[in-house]
């Protein structure tokens, strides 16, 4: 058991990302089923709520078990998460034909982690996009049904398994 200064989810938190691993929406309502593109019993991938104005499909990778950030998490996770991630951005270059991809994961306050549940972000990258200088101008609360056509064009892609599930 991790000291409680690693941990920083308010008392009562109620977590969108085990909300979305038991089939329900977010309290928020940010995030459907219909924006998860894979699921197995370790992890599930989904179209995040929030969108950089030039590279949309940010999807994030996220165990189904509540963990807070990346110092609790098993290993045997980890590898999954990394699995599922590499799935991802192929299937990302197949659907998209993006130059590249960029993966981010965040601890704590100081490292902008603002959900309590640790998770990767996987995202499209195209040359010159400008990613990092326009960041902070990402879209809350993209469409839901913009998300969920994302969804379904990543999900077209992805293997039906990915190795090692």
């Amino acid at each position: 058991m991790l000291p409680s200064a690693f941990h920083h989810a308010p008392e009562g938190y109620r977590c969108p990302f085990c909300q979305l691993a038991q089939g329900q929406p977010d309290d928020k309502v940010w995030s459907t089923p219909d924006h998860v593109v894979y699921r197995d019993d370790l992890v599930y991938a989904m179209i995040a709520s929030h969108q950089s104005p030039v590279n949309a499909g940010n999807t994030l990778v996220i165990p189904t078990t509540h963990y807070e950030n990346l110092y609790e998490l098993p290993a045997e996770v980890g590898l999954r998460i990394h699995l599922v991630a590499q799935a991802v951005a192929l299937a990302m270059k197949a659907a998209w034909s993006c130059d590249g991809v960029s993966t981010r994961q965040h601890n704590e306050p100081a490292g902008n982690q603002d959900v309590w549940h640790y998770h990767l972000h996987v995202t499209p990258r195209y040359s010159g996009d400008n990613f990092y200088a326009t960041y902070l101008q990402r879209r809350f609360l993209m469409p839901t049904e913009q998300r969920a056509e994302l969804a379904a064009q990543l999900r077209e892609k992805l293997p039906e398994r990915v190795n090692g599930a």
